[in-house]
């Protein structure tokens, strides 16, 4: 796919002929530096862009901004600001807003919402609001609002980057165990290597103006993954030499 914009009356390529494949299932992170068109991947991933030319498929399905029936199912996104959730809405009615919008009956939206919430360790705070919480359980309840309206794939946009050391940690361990239950289709963008190696089956490396597929590199590591181990190191070291090479 490419993607061309206009600035100051002159068109600039800003992605160019990406390509990659993403299996039903499969958790693949998109890394490259600033400027390589990830967010914009993302964005054209979620119709919120049109491609200038080339396809997205889901499926056997060209996905559009102009498809909506399709698109209204089958995309969801979690964003880095921790704001997506509706401040006046509850946590369980933030994770039954996409169930009310689909016109499912209330009794089941409340029995789907306090289930993912159960999944991301947030039963506790059903009826908390969003200014109660940290901005990592701000997070997981974004995370479960998604994953409640059961999109066919999720999209995750750098979601812990704002997060300190220590929360996004256990953000990716939580991450891992709701993925490893749902064996939901992910593409997650992220400017860590450490964290595309945790979380990734693949990882798509971008390089930029206009931003491109340089590699993309599997990650055949069982789930936990130990940060410290020499085959953790090891593929940190070949995405890094990649991004710098």
């Amino acid at each position: 796919m490419f993607f061309t914009y206009k600035s100051q009356e002159r068109e600039v390529l800003a992605v160019s002929d990406v390509s990659f494949e993403v299996e039903a299932g499969q958790f693949v992170c998109l890394v490259g530096p600033s400027g390589c068109g990830k967010t914009t991947i993302l964005n054209m991933l979620a119709g919120f862009l049109n491609q200038t030319s080339g396809q997205i498929l889901i499926g056997d399905k060209a996905i559009g901004t102009g498809e909506r029936s399709h698109q209204e199912s089958s995309r969801a996104v979690v964003f880095q600001d921790f704001a997506q959730l509706f401040p006046w809405r509850t946590v369980r009615e933030n994770v039954e807003f996409g169930l009310e919008m689909k016109g499912v009956a209330s009794r089941e939206r409340k029995e789907v919402a306090l289930e993912f919430l159960r999944l991301v360790k947030l039963e506790k705070f059903t009826e908390s609001f969003p200014h109660q919480l940290s901005g990592g359980m701000q997070q997981r309840a974004a995370i479960a609002r998604s994953l409640a309206y059961n999109p066919e794939v999720l999209l995750m946009d750098e979601p812990f980057a704002a997060l300190d050391a220590m929360t996004r940690d256990e953000m990716q361990k939580m991450l891992t165990d709701v993925w490893s239950e749902t064996q939901k289709t992910v593409v997650y963008i992220t400017h860590n290597v450490s964290e595309a190696v945790y979380l990734g089956d693949k990882v798509v490396v971008l390089k930029a103006h206009p931003g491109s597929v340089k590699t993309i590199i599997d990650i055949n590591l069982p789930r936990y993954r130990d940060p410290l181990s020499h085959e953790f190191v090891d593929l940190q070291k070949q995405i890094l030499n990649a991004l710098t090479h």
